[in-house]
């Protein structure tokens, strides 16, 4: 599954106060599928201009995120770890400079296209800590690996898009070794409201007239959708103790835009 669908970043109104007002604002046709495979057909569909959105949506923002993501997984040196949801391949790389040539990273995604971009950074790059990266194929719900395989796993904007969260986070549970981390990092879905006020406004009025350039503006309409149909820190913290994880903490970052769940297995 793709890492992200669209970053939106956090900034600073001047002048008057007032958000400026779209006079254009039109009824439209949103992408809000619940079937998991017409997810997947979205995400194959923004792979090929998916890299170039999230460094201009974000500023670059997303790269210091992902890293933040990275750090709290607890990745280190000759660690067999997991990317769930990789996409481009971005926390998988990061996770790579971590474990090293001596580690082993898995990248697992949904999307045939994603990791054919992902594929492709990947052979353009020469450090021997990236040849160590796999990618597969594959369902975030029903994962192809062994009970307790992997010393960290890392899934960046991910179980935001996943159609069955119950049953990804026991996956990720059940493939996580005793005492192990996993770092999900994503959208926060705040409850203060100005907070989602400023979100939804940024995905109206920045990301889908972004996005409209590329010819995916329905695709990113469904951004919004997704982030309210997501969990709170709360929830999310609550998710990851019944999936039978002994603590979970959920952290709120760029302004509470963003935010980090980190659970132990």
């Amino acid at each position: 599954m793709a890492a992200l669908l669209g970053i939106v970043f956090p900034v600073a109104i001047t002048g008057t106060g007032q958000l400026p007002v779209n006079s254009r604002c039109r009824p439209r046709t949103v992408v809000r599928s619940s079937n998991s495979n017409d997810r997947q057909t979205l995400f194959n569909r923004i792979a090929p201009v998916y890299d170039n959105l999230n460094d201009l949506l974000s500023l670059g923002q997303h790269r210091i995120w992902k890293n933040m993501a990275v750090s709290w997984s607890g990745a280190k040196t000759g660690d067999y770890v997991l990317d769930l949801c990789c996409g481009s391949g971005d926390l998988a790389f990061l996770l790579s400079e971590r474990v090293g040539s001596i580690g082993k990273v898995m990248g697992l995604d949904f999307s045939c296209e994603q990791l054919a971009v992902a594929s492709s950074r990947q052979n353009l790059r020469a450090r021997s800590c990236y040849k160590c990266i796999e990618w597969i194929e594959g369902d975030a719900t029903d994962l192809p690996f062994d009970d307790c395989k992997f010393d960290a796993i890392t899934m960046g904007y991910g179980l935001r898009n996943v159609v069955d969260r119950h049953r990804a986070m026991r996956e990720m549970y059940r493939v996580l070794k005793p005492g192990s981390r996993v770092s999900i990092l994503d959208f926060n879905k705040s409850n203060q409201s100005v907070t989602a006020f400023m979100q939804d406004w940024m995905i109206d009025n920045v990301v889908v007239p972004v996005a409209t350039v590329y010819g995916l503006a329905k695709e990113y309409e469904y951004l919004k959708y997704s982030i309210n149909g997501y969990l709170t820190g709360e929830e999310l913290e609550t998710l990851a103790l019944e999936a039978g994880f002994s603590s979970a903490r959920h952290y709120e970052i760029s302004g509470g835009f963003m935010g980090n769940l980190v659970a132990v297995r």
